[in-house]
C-alpha cells in the first residue's frame, strides 16, 4: 500500500502545510539552494526551446522537469528556504522598515497605523511576519497554491479593479518576493512590474501621518546577483526602469543573498509621455556575469 502511494502524483492542495522534519528528511541550505537553482535552470531552458519552437527539446526538458519533481518540488524547498530557523521570511525586512518609517514620525505601535491591504504575489505561507503584524490585510496568490488561504491566481490574469473601485478593492502595498526572477523572460519581467501599478490605490497624501504616506508601494525582492553580477542589469538601470514607471525608491537593502527595495508609486501622469522603452543591453561585460534582464516596452 506504502509503495502504490508513492508512485502517485500527489496533489498539491494535499499539502496545506510545509513538511514537518517527522515526515520528510530536512534538507540542508546547501541542498535546498541546488533545488531551486536546478529548477530555474530548467524552467528557463524549457523557456528557451519554446520561444525557438523546438518541440523536441521542449519535451525532453519537460520531462526533466517532471522527473525532477515539478513546480510541487521547487515549492517544497521555497517553504524550507523560508522557514524560520533559516531566516528565510524576506517579509521581515518590510516590518523592520514599516517600523522604521513610524519611529521616525514618533509612533510607537506599528498597529497604530491602521489597517493596509497588501497583495502577495506568489505566496508560499500564511503565518510571514506581515500576516503576524496586525497591520496588513493580506490577499494572498500563487500559480499553484498549496494552502486553502492561498488563492490559485495568475498575476498577469487577475482581474484589474476597475477606477471606481480601486479604492475599495486595490491595494496599498503589492509584495513581489522571488517572483519576478522566476518569470521566464525580459519582456515578461517587464510586463509584469508595469501591471502592479494597476492595483495600487491612491496615496495617503492628505494624511497627517507621513508613515502612512510611504504608500502605495511596491516591496520587491529579488536574488543579489540579478543586479550585483548581471551583464544587463545594474542598481542604476533597475532604478531607471522603476522611475520610468513612477516609483520612488524609499528603502534598500543588500544582503548575502538578496536584496530587498520598497518603491513608493507616485504616478507617471499621461503614459505616452512618461515610460522610457529599456532594452536588453549588456551593460557589464564579463565572462562570469549572469544573463538576467528586464526588458521594457512603451
Amino acid at each position: 500500500m506504502t509503495a502504490k502511494k508513492k508512485r502517485r502524483k500527489p496533489l498539491l492542495l494535499s499539502h496545506t502545510r510545509p513538511p514537518s522534519t517527522n515526515k520528510t528528511p530536512s534538507l540542508s541550505s546547501q541542498a535546498t539552494r541546488s533545488l531551486i537553482r536546478k529548477h530555474h535552470t530548467l524552467k528557463k531552458q524549457l523557456h528557451t526551446a519554446a520561444s525557438n519552437g523546438d518541440i523536441v527539446s521542449t519535451e525532453k526538458v519537460q520531462a526533466q522537469l517532471e522527473a525532477f519533481g515539478g513546480l510541487q518540488k521547487y515549492q517544497e524547498a521555497s517553504i524550507r528556504g523560508q522557514s524560520s530557523e533559516r531566516g528565510g521570511d524576506s517579509s521581515k525586512v518590510l516590518m523592520e522598515w514599516l517600523s522604521e518609517l513610524i519611529l521616525e514620525h514618533k509612533r510607537h505601535d506599528p498597529a497604530e497605523l491602521g489597517r493596509l491591504r497588501m497583495l502577495e504575489v506568489g505566496a508560499l505561507k500564511v503565518d510571514n511576519a506581515c500576516s503576524r503584524s496586525g497591520i496588513f490585510d493580506v490577499t494572498r496568490i500563487d500559480l499553484h497554491s498549496q494552502h486553502p488561504n492561498i488563492q490559485t491566481q495568475d498575476f498577469m490574469q487577475m482581474p484589474v479593479p476597475s477606477p471606481k473601485m480601486l479604492e475599495e478593492d486595490g491595494f496599498d502595498v503589492v509584495s513581489l518576493s522571488l517572483v519576478v526572477n522566476f518569470v521566464g523572460d525580459a519582456f515578461s519581467r517587464g510586463e509584469m512590474l508595469k501591471r502592479v501599478s494597476s492595483f495600487l490605490r491612491s496615496s495617503r497624501e492628505s494624511s497627517k501621518d507621513e508613515a502612512r504616506t510611504s504608500f502605495p508601494a511596491l516591496f520587491l525582492v529579488l536574488p543579489a546577483p540579478c543586479v550585483t553580477n548581471s551583464r544587463y542589469l545594474d542598481e542604476d538601470r533597475l532604478e531607471g526602469i522603476m522611475i520610468s514607471l513612477g516609483y520612488v525608491k524609499i528603502r534598500r537593502k543588500l544582503g548575502k543573498k538578496l536584496v530587498y527595495y520598497l518603491w513608493r508609486y507616485e504616478g507617471i501622469g499621461t503614459k505616452e509621455m512618461q515610460i522610457v522603452s529599456f532594452k536588453k543591453q549588456e551593460i557589464r561585460p564579463g565572462a562570469s556575469r549572469n544573463n538576467f534582464s528586464i526588458v521594457l516596452q512603451r
